[in-house]
């Protein structure tokens, strides 16, 4: 791909901070992985933070510290990484899905009580690409029903909710850093409370249940080796020194899309505030109008990558995935189907040139009218060509 859909960010004074710990003897539970976990914590305003190596695990660890197990209910968003179910299944739970809002991709709140039974245990929200969801709204019917709430701010690290960071509100947040994330550790997550209990938990399990890592071979939890090692942490408090300047400097990329497309009339764009708080761009996630359909939209895809120009479709639903046929009905969740169905994640990288956002954004133009004019004259999309794109 010339124009990737994403790319990490990792200058000098990363290199330097990974290979200064190659050099020495602790490459895992060292002192980097406690600096790592203080400065996230120091940075989302949580007491404490648990670093894994990955945000799915950090996910499975927050179900396990919060007691959910088999028979346990806990409400999703089908418009979601996957991880977001799977891991609920991992503890023999099951995930209920629940549609979201059309605007900010979020869980409606409106929709939430009606899904919630005796056997309701939590609620896993989901700041999605970057926006904060409806916290004060959520959070009143979790305490209503007495549920407990984990935030997945995988996506939205430095994210903003009426003028706190995402991650502390609930009982437990999580967040990832995958190489495509606004920061990376390379692989890697972390858990964020407020709770002591649950990161006493977390720490413990994430080590194989051991009590304390000075006693290599007493273990009191069935536990996971879900370490995360020095290296992802050097890498990771490098990256987290810059993240204002990260985040600006994305939210500016966000901004330059929005002013070359903002004249679409095909295109649907996202907000680039909410009224409740600051967006931390994960992605530039767009959609085709109600005109175009599901094969518009992947032969758009097809067509760019052909082109050498990387696009994603964020996210497929859950609910409508292989793994989870019969788990819900097509057709329920309406909001979710139909934006997926349109949904496409333009190239979004730090390092991102504004000539390469003109040819991005021209190109799809293209694409989009000739795609209109198909369906106009009720013409078959052509079949996708099958010699490589030089570049």
């Amino acid at each position: 791909m010339k124009i990737p859909l994403s790319a990490p960010d990792v200058n000098e004074e990363d290199i330097r901070a990974v290979s200064d710990v190659l050099r020495t003897s602790r490459l895992s539970l060292g002192p980097k992985l406690e600096q790592f976990e203080q400065a996230i914590a120091a940075y989302g305003g949580a007491s404490d933070a648990v670093a894994v190596n990955s945000g799915t695990s950090a996910l499975h660890l927050c179900l396990r510290a919060l007691g959910v197990g088999e028979g346990d209910e806990v409400i999703v968003p089908s418009f979601a990484f996957i991880a977001v179910a799977n891991a609920v299944r991992h503890e023999r739970a099951t995930p209920i899905f629940v549609d979201i809002e059309p605007d900010t991709l979020n869980l409606d709140p409106s929709r939430i009580e009606s899904a919630i039974t005796f056997r309701t245990r939590a609620i896993i929200v989901v700041h999605t690409f970057g926006c904060p969801a409806n916290l004060e709204a959520i959070l009143a019917i979790a305490r209503r029903h007495a549920l407990r709430i984990i935030e997945d701010a995988s996506e939205a690290i430095g994210a903003e909710y009426k003028g706190r960071r995402v991650g502390v509100f609930g009982d437990a947040g999580i967040f990832s850093f995958y190489p495509n994330k606004q920061i990376t550790t390379g692989e890697g997550g972390i858990v964020v409370t407020q709770n002591p209990e649950i990161s006493r938990f977390v720490r413990k399990i994430r080590n194989q249940g051991r009590d304390d890592p000075e006693s290599w071979f007493q273990h009191s939890e069935l536990g996971y080796n879900y370490r995360i090692s020095d290296i992802n942490c050097a890498l990771g408090i490098e990256q987290l020194k810059r993240i204002d300047p990260i985040l600006m400097r994305r939210e500016s990329i966000a901004r330059q899309y929005t002013q070359v497309l903002g004249d679409r009339l095909e295109f649907v764009l996202p907000p680039l505030n909410v009224p409740f708080g600051r967006i931390s761009w994960f992605v530039y996630a767009i959609r085709l109008g109600m005109q175009f359909t599901q094969l518009d939209r992947d032969w758009i895809v097809r067509e760019m990558h052909l082109r050498g120009i990387g696009l994603g479709r964020y996210f497929a639903p859950i609910h409508l995935q292989p793994v989870y046929k019969g788990w819900a009905t097509p057709g329920i969740l309406p909001v979710t189907e139909q934006i997926a169905s349109r949904a496409i994640a333009l190239p979004f990288f730090n390092r991102i040139q504004n000539d390469q956002i003109e040819e991005v954004c021209s190109t799809l133009i293209e694409l989009a009218d000739s795609a209109s004019r198909m369906e106009k004259r009720n013409v078959n999309r052509p079949k996708l060509r099958t010699q490589s794109v030089g570049g």
